[in-house]
């Protein structure tokens, strides 16, 4: 079962919030890895370019100046691609951005695999894993175009290194004109007794659906949007666990080290209920972004299958 929503890139709305942003803050710079156009930097490039600096493929480069700007009082925005931004510059991200705590900001764009036809070398399943594993980075994956804009004003006002996890692909909208997003507070979209389904980024669309035709069957799914992987809302994941005895979780990540492995962690920590993970368990193919995700099971059927293994887990 699956709702038809209204569709939008999230890294258009990056691109032109920022810009909206640039007289509000003007230490913000932006700073470019040769993918301008792709990451919607280019609206700041061609309008503040005394205010943007592109360093082509050069990503340890673009990491080392954007801590240099941090420490000298800017608010460096670092955008490319997500494979690009997190695991070629990754010492530099540890030693100068992560160890000092620095404000930087790093929102990278053709995460996970919708970023399709590009292929297997630019498909960026292991990110969340690495940005997660650097102590003072706070990691979020907003779910549509409405969390993203919010994400972005919040991380300019917010102090210390942060992590923005986007699609390339235009992906649904799930929240409304009254959403308010809150770093590091679990976002309740549904509410539910029997099992939580725990997603973020572009499986929150699937997760919904999916509770959607659980509740046909009779029972009744609460689905949460952690956001905000890094730190984790314990408090939330936990009361699903107790409440609801079972949980699944879903993402666009491979499964070790991203939201499944966090959720997973707080839960065995301290409420140990059953556990699915919907999430890539490799490497996958080049082709069009949304029929890899039916490949590797990143659908609203999916999710439901997993929901339906965990439920048969609880007693």
């Amino acid at each position: 079962m699956t709702t038809q929503r209204e569709m939008a890139a999230a890294r258009q709305t990056y691109g032109r919030t920022l810009l909206t942003m640039a007289e509000e803050y003007p230490d913000i710079v932006v700073l470019g890895g040769d993918l301008n156009v792709s990451t919607f930097v280019h609206l700041w490039r061609d309008q503040y370019p005394e205010r943007f600096f592109d360093f082509g493929p050069a990503e340890q480069n673009i990491i080392g100046v954007a801590a240099g700007l941090a420490a000298a009082g800017k608010i460096p925005f670092v955008s490319t691609f997500s494979v690009f931004g997190t695991g070629r510059p990754y010492d530099q991200l540890r030693v100068l951005v992560s160890q000092p705590s620095l404000n930087v900001k790093l929102v990278c764009t053709h995460a996970g695999i919708l970023t399709g036809e590009d292929g297997m070398s630019a498909h960026g399943i292991e990110d969340l894993s690495l940005m997660c594993a650097l102590p003072s980075f706070t990691v979020v994956a907003p779910a549509d175009t409405l969390e993203t804009e919010q994400v972005i004003r919040t991380v300019a006002a917010t102090d210390g290194p942060v992590y923005v996890r986007l699609s390339r692909a235009a992906t649904p909208i799930v929240h409304t004109g009254g959403y308010k997003f809150a770093m590091g507070a679990a976002d309740i979209m549904r509410p539910g007794s029997d099992l939580t389904i725990i997603a973020n980024g572009a499986l929150v669309a699937p997760a919904l659906d999916a509770a959607d035709s659980l509740a046909g069957q009779g029972i009744d799914a609460r689905v949460i949007n952690l956001h905000t992987v890094a730190p984790a809302d314990e408090s939330a994941i936990i009361a699903a666990a107790r409440e609801t005895g079972a949980i699944v979780t879903a993402e666009e990540h491979y499964i070790h080290g991203g939201l499944g492995s966090v959720v997973a962690g707080i839960v065995a920590r301290n409420c140990p209920v059953p556990v699915e993970m919907v999430a890539l368990r490799g490497y996958t193919s080049s082709g069009p972004g949304y029929e890899l995700m039916a490949k590797n099971g990143l659908t609203a059927e999916g999710v439901e299958k997993a929901a339906l293994r965990v439920i048969g887990r609880k007693g």
